[in-house]
C-alpha cells in the first residue's frame, strides 16, 4: 500500500473532505459568490451592451439572460452535489472518474487557464491601482508625473506601472492565503459592496435626471414584436454568449459547493444567480443610460454609447468620482480574480504536486507565474496568439463535466469510496490502467473535438458560444455507452 501511495502522489490534507463543522456556507453565501461572478466589469459591459448597443428586444435579451442563468443553476446542483455531499474539492472528484493520474493532468487543464486569467486579470487590477496612485501624486504635485524616471519604459510597462502590478500581487497573495473562512467573508463584503455602490451611483444620476432617464429607458426597451421567428437566432445568440460567460466556473464549482452546509442551501443559492442577473441588469442599463444623458448635458462628446465602466469614469474628468468608482471596481476584479481563477488554481496545483505543495506553496506559484503573465502581457501575450491556446483548452471543460456527472450518476451510482481515493490499492476501481481511465479520456477527447470545433473551423463560428454545452453532451453520452453494461 505503501507503494501504491507513493505511485499515485495522493497525500495532501488540503484535498481530503471537509470536517462537517467548517461546512457552514448558507444559501446567502452562494448569493454573494454569484454576486460577484456577475459585478466584472465584463459583466456589466455585456448586459448592457446587449440591452442598448445591438438593437436587440428587451424581451429576448431578457429571456435570454434567463435561459443561460437557469442552465447555469443546474447544472451547478448537478455537480456541485458531488462536492457538496463528500467534501471534496473538484481536482479530487476527478480521481473517480478520470484515475488517479489523468486527475492530475486533467486537472491542470483547469489549472493552466485559471493561472494564466489571473495574471491577466492582475494586470487590470494593477492599471486601476496604477491609475490612484497617479491622482494621489498629481494631487501632491502636478509635475510629478513629467519626472524622467516615470517615462522610461520596460516591455510597455513604466516604473509605476511595475510598481502598482507588483503592490497587486502582494495584496492579493496577502489576502487569499487568510484561508477559507476569510474567503468567504471578503465574497460577501465585496458582493454588497459594490451593490452598495451601484445604489450610491443610481440614486445620484436618478435624483437628478429622473425624467430624461425613464423616457430614455422606454425607447431603450421595445417590446413589440418580441415573438417572431426573426428572434429565434438573437435569442439563441443571447443565451449561448451569457451561458458562456459563466461556463468557466461550472466545471470546479465543487471547489466552493463542498463548503455548503446541505444540498438544499446549495441549491437556493445556486438559484439566487437568477435574481442577482435581474438586479444587476437593472443598475447596468439604468447606470450606461443615465450617464449618456449627463455626458450630452454637460457636452461632452463619445463617439457611441459607453458601456465600458472605465470609459465612462474618463469622461467625467472628475478625480473625487473617479476614485470612488475605481475603488469599487478594484473590489469587484479582487474577489473575481479570487474564485474564477486562484482557488482552483490552487487547487489543481496542489492535486498535481500533493507531496510537494500545501495551500501557501501552491500560492506562491500562482503569484509567480502572475507575475510573468501580467508584466509581460501588453508587449507580449495580448500580441501573440495565446489566447488561442487557451480558448482550446478551455474547450476541455463541458467535456469534463459530462464525464464527470455521467461516471457519479450513472456508472458509480453516486457511491464514494473515500478511502481509495486516497490511499488506493492494486485491484481499486480508481486506479484503472495504471492510473489512467481511459474511456473516460477517450470520452474526453472526442467531446473536445466537437467542443473546439467552432473555435477551428470559421464556418462554425455561430456555435462557439455552445462549445461547452456540446461538448458536454457528446462526452457524457459516450461515456455512459461505453460503461453500459
Amino acid at each position: 500500500m505503501s507503494q501504491e501511495r507513493e505511485k499515485f502522489q495522493l497525500r495532501n490534507w488540503e484535498l481530503v473532505s471537509i470536517n462537517p463543522n467548517n461546512r457552514n456556507w448558507i444559501w446567502s453565501d452562494y448569493f454573494n459568490y454569484w454576486a460577484i461572478t456577475i459585478q466584472s466589469v465584463i459583466g456589466f459591459s455585456l448586459i448592457a451592451s446587449f440591452y442598448l448597443l445591438y438593437d436587440l428586444n428587451s424581451i429576448i435579451v431578457f429571456s435570454g439572460c434567463l435561459i443561460s442563468t437557469f442552465l447555469v443553476f443546474l447544472f451547478t446542483s448537478v455537480i456541485g452535489k458531488i462536492s457538496q455531499s463528500s467534501g471534496l474539492p473538484f481536482p479530487v472528484i476527478l480521481r473517480m472518474s478520470m484515475g488517479f493520474n489523468g486527475a492530475r493532468y486533467i486537472g491542470m487543464i483547469r489549472g493552466f487557464v485559471g493561472i494564466f486569467m489571473f495574471g491577466v486579470q492582475t494586470f487590470f487590477i494593477s492599471k486601476s491601482i496604477g491609475y490612484l496612485i497617479r491622482i494621489i501624486l498629481y494631487q501632491i504635485d502636478n509635475q510629478i508625473l513629467s519626472n524622467e524616471y516615470l517615462l522610461m519604459f520596460f516591455y510597455g510597462l513604466n516604473p509605476l506601472d511595475w510598481f502598482s502590478l507588483f503592490i497587486t500581487l502582494l495584496f492579493q497573495l496577502y489576502l487569499f492565503t487568510k484561508g477559507p473562512e476569510t474567503n468567504r467573508i471578503f465574497i460577501k463584503f465585496s458582493a454588497l459592496f459594490v451593490y452598495l455602490g451601484l445604489i450610491i451611483f443610481f440614486i445620484m444620476i436618478i435624483s437628478e435626471h429622473y425624467s430624461e432617464l425613464v423616457n430614455s429607458l422606454i425607447l431603450s426597451t421595445n417590446v413589440e414584436n418580441a415573438i417572431s421567428k426573426k428572434n429565434i437566432l438573437p435569442l439563441f445568440y443571447v443565451s449561448g454568449t451569457m451561458f458562456a460567460y459563466f461556463s468557466i466556473l461550472i466545471v470546479s464549482y465543487g471547489d466552493f459547493s463542498r463548503y455548503a452546509k446541505n444540498n438544499k442551501e446549495m441549491k437556493l443559492g445556486n438559484f439566487s444567480l437568477i435574481f442577482n442577473l435581474i438586479i444587476f441588469s437593472f443598475f447596468s442599463l439604468l447606470l450606461t443610460i443615465g450617464s449618456d444623458i449627463i455626458l450630452t448635458k454637460n457636452s461632452i462628446s463619445a463617439d457611441s454609447l459607453l458601456t465600458n465602466p472605465h470609459d465612462i469614469i474618463a469622461k467625467f474628468n472628475n478625480s473625487v468620482l473617479t476614485v470612488f468608482s475605481l475603488i469599487f471596481i478594484l473590489v469587484s476584479m479582487l474577489s473575481t480574480n479570487l474564485i474564477a481563477n486562484y482557488i482552483p488554481s490552487q487547487n489543481a496545483l496542489i492535486n498535481f504536486l500533493p507531496n510537494s505543495l500545501n495551500l501557501n506553496k501552491a500560492s506562491y506559484v500562482i503569484i509567480f507565474f502572475g507575475l510573468i503573465v501580467g508584466g509581460f502581457w501588453l508587449s507580449i501575450f495580448s500580441q501573440s496568439r495565446i489566447i488561442f491556446v487557451f480558448d482550446n483548452l478551455a474547450a476541455f471543460f463541458g467535456p469534463i463535466f459530462g464525464v464527470v456527472v455521467a461516471d457519479y450518476y450513472y456508472v458509480k451510482k453516486q457511491k464514494i469510496n473515500h478511502k481509495e481515493l486516497f490511499y488506493p490499492k492494486d485491484d481499486t476501481e480508481y486506479a484503472y490502467s495504471a492510473g489512467w481511465n481511459y474511456k473516460a479520456i477517450f470520452s474526453l477527447v472526442v467531446g473536445f473535438i466537437f467542443s473546439a470545433s467552432a473555435i477551428w473551423n470559421s464556418n462554425l463560428s455561430f456555435l462557439e458560444s455552445c462549445g461547452w454545452l456540446i461538448g458536454a453532451c457528446i462526452s457524457f453520452v459516450l461515456y455512459y455507452l461505453l460503461n453500459k453494461n
